[in-house]
């Protein structure tokens, strides 16, 4: 009785060495780069929006980028795990916080640094407390995002989709009671586009905050963030790519 105990407790464990390994290989063995945006981020969002953005912007206008999900860890918005942490089982690259929010703040910094080079009135906001149950707390992504707008500004929130059947796709969210401009139509024509009530309407379009998710947190997209060797080539690719939607959407 304990011997077949011991052995069944062995097996198991033997099977779970080799997924867990099998996991990690898959994950982050040498990849070879591609620099085509879609066959990186994935499928794009294939739910009915008709809107068009036609609003022109002044060049100069100032942009802030926003992390999703900066100030909503430990609680039921704290953004996907992604695929590789709840499926496969894999460490999550901070484990204070999502990986979600992990790529949210690389690509939030990425972003920012190239567009600053490339001439963009840009900046990121972070508030540094990663649990603030108030969503109006005027230290919130959402308050500081709508102050910002309302002062004249464009605000973004970057996120990365759910993986699997859980997420949609990449696409941009245009905000809930604002007419979407020029670089809101850039964004979605690279991207993908979302309707404006999309789950009824959130709370960052609610306060005319955009949302541009980049694309489901899987399979290729998750492993090139998470190999070293193609991390940062795939975090220029994406936040080249949306400088360049930036740019066309101002000039």
């Amino acid at each position: 009785m304990v011997k077949n105990k011991f052995l069944n407790t062995l097996t198991i464990s033997f099977f779970f060495i080799l997924f867990y390994t099998f996991s990690q290989i898959f994950y982050t063995k040498n990849l070879n780069f591609n620099d085509d945006l879609q066959i990186i981020i994935g499928e794009e969002s294939k739910l009915n929006a008709i809107w068009v953005g036609s609003k022109y912007l002044d060049k100069n206008i100032p942009i802030l980028i926003l992390a999703g999900h900066a100030d909503s860890q430990g609680m039921a918005g704290a953004g996907t795990p992604g695929e590789a942490v709840d499926k496969f089982g894999l460490n999550p690259m901070d484990p204070a916080i999502s990986d979600e929010l992990f790529w949210n703040l690389k690509l939030q910094e990425s972003i920012v640094k190239i567009g600053k080079k490339k001439g963009l009135n840009i900046r990121s906001y972070d508030p540094r407390i990663r649990n603030i149950d108030d969503a109006n707390d005027p230290r919130t992504n959402w308050s500081v995002g709508k102050k910002f707008v309302k002062d004249g500004g464009y605000a973004m929130e970057i996120h990365f989709d759910a993986y699997g059947k859980y997420g949609v796709g990449s696409g941009l969210i245009p905000p809930f009671f604002e007419m979407p401009n020029k670089i809101d139509e850039s964004l979605a024509r690279k991207f993908g586009r979302y309707p404006v009530l999309f789950r009824g309407g959130l709370g960052a379009p609610r306060r005319q905050i955009r949302i541009l998710e980049i694309g489901k947190l899987e399979g290729s997209l998750e492993k090139n963030l998470r190999n070293l060797k193609t991390r940062q080539r795939t975090i220029n690719l994406i936040s080249i790519e949306i400088v360049k939607a930036f740019l066309s959407g101002i000039i």
